[in-house]
């Protein structure tokens, strides 16, 4: 288990400082005890918890291009890394790492968003495109790995678990209390509600993708298995407990 989070801002003169990704990255430390990975340029900015299960040494994230104009946060596993490392070895792309985040990378540099069309694995990632000032977020198609968001018109900001998003932005704590009844009725929240009101999950097997400084979701045509989870995350339970100051009661 590995936590990413970032925010991202088109707002004039408005930089990102490194102190503000590293209490994202605190908040959700449990994820990741091994290791922390931190880059800030102009508006944009990435952080990254690690639990160490592929490439030890090298895997320190985030991870980038051959020219640094790509870099990614990544939360998951690619099961086909292999064989895609090696065909993308063989078009010419040089590695620096032997993990599987960089494979995203170059895979990116060929396909723009639809690499995630041959990716097989259980993931969550955040991709920033210097070139385009493009910012590319994906799940996999499963949600086995959590991602949450909000937006404002200006600012992104984007985390594995809420906690991380409030640690920098205390004012998105107001309680959805639509979405705590549906908690309370159906036993999860359904995608993309969350137990906070200006805060949503991105659902599985769909994309985020901020460009121009419009914001669009979209379900994209992500690889695996066929079918999603039937509710919300399994986050919701500690959203929800979270929210409410409790666990909520069961209806006899």
């Amino acid at each position: 288990m590995c936590g990413i989070a970032g925010i991202v801002t088109s707002a004039a003169g408005e930089r990102i400082e490194a102190a503000a990704i590293h209490r994202m990255c605190e908040a959700i430390v449990h994820r990741g005890p091994d290791d922390e990975g931190i880059f800030v340029k102009d508006g944009t900015g990435f952080g990254m918890r690690r639990l160490s299960i592929i490439d030890l040494a090298g895997g320190h994230q985030p991870v980038f291009n051959e020219d640094g104009t790509v870099w990614i946060v990544f939360n998951g596993e690619i099961y086909n890394f292999h064989e895609l490392r090696t065909e993308l070895l063989g078009r010419g792309h040089r590695f620096s790492t032997h993990s599987d985040t960089e494979v995203i990378v170059h895979l990116y540099e060929e396909l723009g968003s639809d690499c995630v069309r041959r990716l097989r694995g259980m993931f969550a990632f955040a991709l920033y495109d210097e070139r385009r000032r493009k910012v590319l977020i994906a799940r996999d198609r499963l949600g086995q790995k959590p991602l949450h968001y909000s937006f404002d018109g200006t600012r992104l900001l984007f985390a594995s678990e809420i906690k991380a998003i409030h640690a920098v932005a205390p004012e998105l704590r107001e309680i959805d209390r639509a979405a705590i009844r549906q908690y309370l009725q159906f036993g999860y929240i359904p995608d993309p509600a969350t137990a906070f009101v200006n805060i949503s999950k991105l659902p599985p097997a769909h994309l985020l993708e901020l460009e121009a400084g419009k914001l669009s979701v979209r379900r994209g045509r992500v690889s695996g298995r066929t079918g999603t989870a039937p509710g919300g995350s399994g986050e919701d339970a500690l959203d929800c407990r979270r929210a409410a100051g409790g666990f909520p009661k069961r209806r006899l």
